[in-house]
């Protein structure tokens, strides 16, 4: 362990005092998580667990406009299909990298200011503490480019409470602070303006996390999502999605309103997700991962990624053409293929 910054330029690892301090460096790519990263930071969090001075784990992201908008899926979108190991690489060290977060035995504190999805998702929300601020912003959109909530998202998704990650998940919601702490993926709101100090302490001060964060913590003020608490608990609780849409479409004018942002998710997609977050239900995050790395490496095989990442990130034409372009004309045999073991393996945690 070294106080100098490490190997990569686009996230720097250093020693501040007792906390080892992990910084998301590409801020005009809003903090977007690339593999190389990916690997940095796995091995960060293996050589912290060996290193008796490392007291906990912070993580933040360059600038204030992102914490970690997602994954480079970008780059997989347009060379994936193409070049198998390049797809299968990055997802398999990526997942190695979320479970290492959750089995680390440190604090991970994670300071998610600005923009949190997708991969940022992964990076924070497996960690015992989540530092929310005004600025936060927070999705998992996967289902609006034909992927699912992966990193360990549907293990996360399907631990909030009630049907909240079930809706997330489906419609890619984005949330602020006061959501966040009413669902429990914050578990603390820190004004933005306050997170210099915080900083300061989280490496010098030999106070306990969880106490240091008290200190700090401020409401974050009422949830708007507590109003609709109850009619996603009822709509989202069913278990196909032919029924959650069924449901929302004889409900009032927000279900309808969920019903029509569904319709325009690849259909594939909102199938698999749901049946990814069922079938994480009491599982550990390794089963989760293993689920969501077999999925991921049949969807390469299929249509709708590429398709969701030409409409909302290489065309912009934010018009996807999805394959099937109906719930109805995929088989509950389309959605078990993507959870068989694929040819190159499964993820494996040694």
């Amino acid at each position: 362990m070294t106080d100098k910054a490490s190997l990569s330029p686009e996230v720097i690892i250093q020693r501040r005092g007792h906390a080892l301090w992990i910084t998301l460096n590409r801020p005009q790519a809003l903090n977007a998580l690339n593999h190389p990263m990916a690997v940095t930071i796995h091995r960060a969090i293996i050589d912290a667990i060996a290193d008796p001075a490392v007291a906990h784990i912070v993580i933040d992201g360059a600038g204030d406009r992102a914490f970690c908008a997602g994954g480079d899926v970008a780059l997989l979108g347009r060379e994936g299909r193409q070049n198998r190991a390049l797809w299968e690489n990055f997802f398999h060290d990526e997942y190695r990298m979320n479970q290492a977060i959750a089995r680390c035995g440190k604090p991970w504190v994670a300071l998610i200011d600005g923009i949190t999805m997708g991969g940022g998702v992964g990076l924070s929300i497996h960690g015992p503490y989540r530092v929310a601020t005004e600025r936060t912003l927070f999705a998992m959109p996967e289902t609006g480019i034909g992927l699912i909530p992966d990193v360990g998202g549907t293990h996360a998704l399907a631990a909030l409470p009630g049907e909240i990650g079930t809706w997330l998940a489906l419609t890619g919601a984005r949330l602020k602070a006061a959501d966040l702490v009413y669902c429990g993926i914050a578990t603390h709101h820190v004004p933005s303006a306050h997170l210099p100090t915080l900083c300061d302490l989280l490496a010098t001060s030999s106070q306990p996390v969880g106490e240091l964060l008290a200190g700090f913590t401020e409401s974050a003020g009422d949830a708007p999502l507590a109003a609709y608490r109850d009619a996603i608990d009822y709509h989202f609780g069913h278990d196909r999605m032919e029924d959650i849409v069924a449901s929302l479409d004889a409900g009032d004018d927000w279900a309808q309103a969920q019903a029509a942002i569904i319709r325009k998710m690849s259909p594939l997609s909102c199938k698999l997700s749901l049946a990814g977050l069922r079938a994480a239900r009491g599982v550990d995050i390794e089963t989760a991962l293993v689920n969501e790395y077999r999925m991921v490496c049949e969807i390469r095989n299929g249509h709708d990624f590429f398709e969701g990442i030409r409409a909302q990130l290489i065309d912009k034409d934010r018009n996807p053409k999805w394959q099937p372009a109906q719930l109805e004309a995929i088989s509950d045999d389309d959605v078990a293929r993507h959870f068989e073991v694929p040819e190159t393996g499964d993820l494996t945690f040694e």
